[in-house]
């Protein structure tokens, strides 16, 4: 709330150099922001009684603003990579999906590990999940499992996560 939108009886003001003005009328706060040419802000309305600054405006949006965007860039976020396997893959394979799977983890991102079943492989489900535990204890320096494996219509997946 600025200027004329603020309603309230008593409010303690700020000056523009940050000093302390006491608790005033809302009307003479409003008085000294017009002759100092600026607005009054409110800042703290839950407070008793509110604090209002005189301030420019235009300046402190742009600053917050500003504050909100350097906050957001230093975000990071986390991505789900997916690594699908096979029931019948080799092991030369395995361990190349795998390091994949390291890379992706050691840059801060998690891992879907599917295994994908297809024509008659959908008989021999129950002895192709120790390919994902497999899988699961060769990341396991480096990974933990965020979901355990499940079924999924025709395909088997969890997910891996960084190690905290």
């Amino acid at each position: 709330m600025i200027n004329g939108q603020i309603r309230d009886k008593e409010v303690r003001v700020i000056g523009e150099d940050g000093e302390q003005l006491g608790v005033m009328a809302a009307r003479d706060a409003m008085k000294l922001a017009a002759e100092a040419e600026l607005d009054l802000v409110k800042i703290a309305p839950k407070a008793q009684p509110p604090v209002c600054k005189i301030i420019d405006y235009g300046k402190y949006k742009y600053e917050l603003a500003r504050k909100e965007k350097e906050a957001k860039k230093k975000q990071k976020t986390v991505e789900l990579k997916e690594v699908r396997l096979s029931p019948n893959i080799d092991t030369n394979d395995l361990n190349t999906k795998i390091n994949n799977a390291k890379k992706f983890i050691g840059k801060g991102n998690k891992v879907k590990v599917t295994l994908r079943f297809r024509g008659r492989e959908m008989a021999h489900v129950h002895q192709s999940r120790h390919i994902l535990d497999d899988f699961a204890e060769q990341l396991a320096d480096v990974a933990t499992i965020e979901k355990p494996a499940k079924m999924e219509g025709r395909s088997m997946s969890m997910v891996l996560t960084e190690k905290r």
